[in-house]
């Protein structure tokens, strides 16, 4: 049978910021633990190593390295894309996590491990403080 549960997900104080800071700023931001030397993006409150609370707030560069990524053929509903996407892990730089975001204007058989990447963001009048704030990771081209 069906079990009538309704629920409300919040980003919570951390992402509340961190998104905030995307919408109005284009700008990432991360929380540092000054006992680990760790840079959390996205931020958390706590250390998940020592536990320490954490009250450092650091900007970290849009520019980061796809650590791992895919390519999706199939939408989240089963329907097969007209186009192939890239779904990457990108680990960013300066910190010590990263974002899982698309990757756009770089052809499939194109995209290798390592390869250096940028965020481009919406125009800010079109920002909603999401993570679609972001359309996407491209490659920088030197």
């Amino acid at each position: 049978g069906d079990i009538p549960i309704t629920s409300l997900y919040t980003v919570g104080i951390a992402g509340e910021k961190f998104f905030r800071e995307i919408k109005e700023n284009a700008k990432l931001l991360g929380t540092m633990c000054p006992s680990c030397d760790i840079v959390y993006v996205p931020p958390r409150l706590y250390c998940e190593q020592c536990f320490a609370q954490l009250e450092e707030w650091v900007e970290v560069p849009n520019t980061g390295y796809v650590h791992t990524f895919t390519i999706l053929h199939i939408d989240m509903d089963g329907n097969q894309l007209d186009e192939p996407r890239i779904l990457a892990f990108i680990r960013l730089d300066g910190s010590d996590g990263g974002l899982v975001h698309f990757l756009d204007e770089v052809d499939a058989d194109q995209v290798s491990f390592g390869m250096y990447v940028e965020a481009v963001f919406k125009n800010k009048k079109d920002r909603k403080g999401s993570i679609l704030d972001i359309t996407h990771f491209r490659p920088v081209t030197e």
